[in-house]
């Protein structure tokens, strides 16, 4: 009976020690989903009180588009859990944001722990018939971020946004 326990304990002492790392080797992978993902066609439309757009589910059921910012196109994931808009450095500099000077002192927590983050300021977001002015963004490392995430600090600025027939609507 002792030496069940050993072995067991054992065991357990072995399984401790390797299942951190497997897991965390697994957990920084990025998903299919991130890195495959297209954004779907955008639908524009009139709608009572502004214009809007319908953005259709793309792979696993998230919302990608592609928005303006300030004139320079980029695919970004609808994300209402996101409080702003988060870009990764490379993006930022395919959007013609100096990266150089960027002061990344502002702490973000993300799926793979704390990162710091430096705060921008977008002159202009669009989707679509939708324009936004002077949206505030976060630029994360590339490790952390493998896109964009368009959060509330644009989607906030709209009149309203819903899902309605499986389909993402955004009204400004």
């Amino acid at each position: 009976m002792l030496v069940r326990m050993a072995v067991f304990a054992g065991g357990m002492v072995a399984a401790a020690m390797v299942l951190p790392g497997l897991a965390t080797s697994y957990l920084d992978q990025p998903m299919a989903e991130e890195t495959d993902a297209k954004p779907q066609p955008v639908s524009t439309a009139k709608y009572a009180g502004g214009r809007g757009v319908l953005l259709q589910p793309g792979a696993g059921g998230h919302f990608f588009g592609t928005f303006a910012i300030n004139g320079r196109k980029e695919n970004g994931l609808v994300d209402t859990g996101a409080s702003t808009v988060a870009i990764n450095v490379s993006a930022a500099r395919r959007l013609g944001i100096s990266t150089g000077s960027l002061s990344f002192t502002v702490p973000v927590g993300t799926a793979n722990g704390t990162v710091k983050a430096a705060r921008v300021s977008l002159d202009r977001m669009e989707i679509g018939t939708i324009s936004v002015k002077d949206v505030d963004a976060l630029v994360l490392p590339d490790k952390s971020l493998s896109g964009m995430l368009v959060g509330m600090s644009f989607l906030g600025k709209l009149s309203s946004y819903s899902v309605e027939g499986g389909a993402l609507r955004l009204i400004r």
